[in-house]
Parts: structure tokens; C-alpha cells; sequence
């Protein structure tokens, strides 16, 4: 069987979670456009990791990135 190739901005959206549960985890949009007239709280909200739990989604991406790491 050959070698896979990974979508390369996929690889860089998403990651898996750590702890043994293997959760497709994303980031939240809007992170760096206009952060400096947010608040200080709603810039921190920014940094959070949001789990994906649509199917369709997940199973999109496992096939656009085959070897996912987990976050180290």
C-alpha cells in the first residue's frame, strides 16, 4: 500500500486531543482579524480548542489527513 499524501491546511486546523480519546479537537475562527477592539476576556475565549462532533466533518478530515498527530 503507498504512501498517503496529507492535505497540508487540514494538518494545520485540526489536532487531535490528548488523554487517550483521540477527539478531533479546531480551533475558533476569527482569531486574528480585529483583536485588538475585543475585550481581554472574548480575546482569551479565542484560544480555546473546540471539540468537532459533526460526523461528516470528522470523517472528512481523517481522510484529508490520514497520519494526525496528537498535540504535544
Amino acid at each position: 500500500m503507498p504512501k498517503l499524501k496529507t492535505h497540508k491546511s487540514t494538518s494545520k486546523r485540526f489536532r487531535l486531543s490528548q488523554g487517550g480519546k483521540g477527539k478531533l479537537m479546531r480551533t475558533k475562527m476569527g482569531k486574528s482579524h480585529f483583536r485588538r477592539r475585543r475585550s481581554r476576556r472574548v480575546r482569551a475565549l479565542f484560544d480555546e480548542m473546540l471539540v468537532v462532533e459533526h460526523k461528516g466533518t470528522i470523517r472528512r478530515v481523517k481522510r484529508l489527513a490520514p497520519y494526525l498527530k496528537q498535540k504535544s
